[in-house]
């Protein structure tokens, strides 16, 4: 496995809408780790990840962020997403019109520049069904468009399988997922678990870390990573709560 930091996060400070969100967050993650970063709602955790992305509305007042070395803060969201970096939403947005296939096959087509064929496609796309449990008549329907929570999510599962990233965010991906669909989202996230690949894993709950094992997990409370510590801190979490922490930080 490289010890070349992947992603490399410092003294990170993040607004939005001129209120200070992020207030100083420093993260280094290297190839082949999971990182869990946990905290109550409000924290900064769907800040930093858009931030990360490079939403508009959120906007960088200081640090830097490097991914595999470039400087990512100065780089569009199209070439971030080309460089490897991937964002799986809380809540992904419904586009009516635009059928799956349709905007699966030009995802794939914007990452890597260049058109992908349709023999090639095909046969990658009914691989990534069969394993996450989707029908193929899911192609032919509208993105998110009536979609169930864990449609929405399988979908976003889907695309990463296609794209995969060297980076992965995901934001809260377990949420309203019931019990069978977590268990799909989880091998699918697994399944991109390889030494040259990394994940961000943003979530309130334990739950998801039963299946995907974080090498490490952090807590962001107020803008700030206050603790860091490996999986069992994510189950110290789980049945003393938030509180212990905030008391540790003082």
């Amino acid at each position: 496995m490289s010890h070349t930091p992947e992603l490399v996060i410092r003294d990170l400070h993040v607004a939005v809408e001129g209120k200070e969100i992020l207030k100083g967050v420093s993260l280094t993650v290297r190839p082949g780790e999971v990182h869990a970063l946990m905290g109550r709602n409000g924290s900064g955790k769907s800040t930093l990840s858009a931030a990360l992305m490079g939403h508009p509305r959120y906007v960088v007042t200081s640090g830097a962020v490097r991914f595999l070395g470039e400087d990512l803060l100065a780089l569009p969201v199209h070439e971030r997403a080309k460089r490897g970096v991937f964002l799986c939403f809380q809540y992904p947005q419904a586009l009516p019109g635009v059928p799956v296939a349709n905007f699966l096959r030009q995802s794939v087509k914007a990452v890597r520049g260049a058109e992908v064929p349709v023999k090639e496609f095909r046969p990658l796309v009914k691989k990534h069904l069969e394993f996450l449990g989707i029908e193929q008549s899911f192609m032919t329907r509208y993105v998110n468009d009536g979609f169930s929570g864990g449609e929405k999510k399988r979908l976003e599962i889907l695309q990463m399988l296609l794209l995969r990233p060297k980076l992965a965010i995901l934001d809260e991906t377990d949420s309203g997922l019931d019990i069978d669909a977590l268990k799909v989202v989880a091998a699918g996230i697994n399944q991109l678990r390889t030494p040259d690949r990394a994940q961000l894993l943003i979530t309130h709950y334990q739950r998801i870390l039963d299946y995907i094992a974080p090498d490490h997990v952090h807590v962001l409370m107020n803008g700030k990573i206050v603790k860091s510590g490996g999986a069992e801190l994510a189950k110290e979490l789980e049945s003393r709560g938030y509180d212990f922490v905030e008391k540790e930080a003082g």
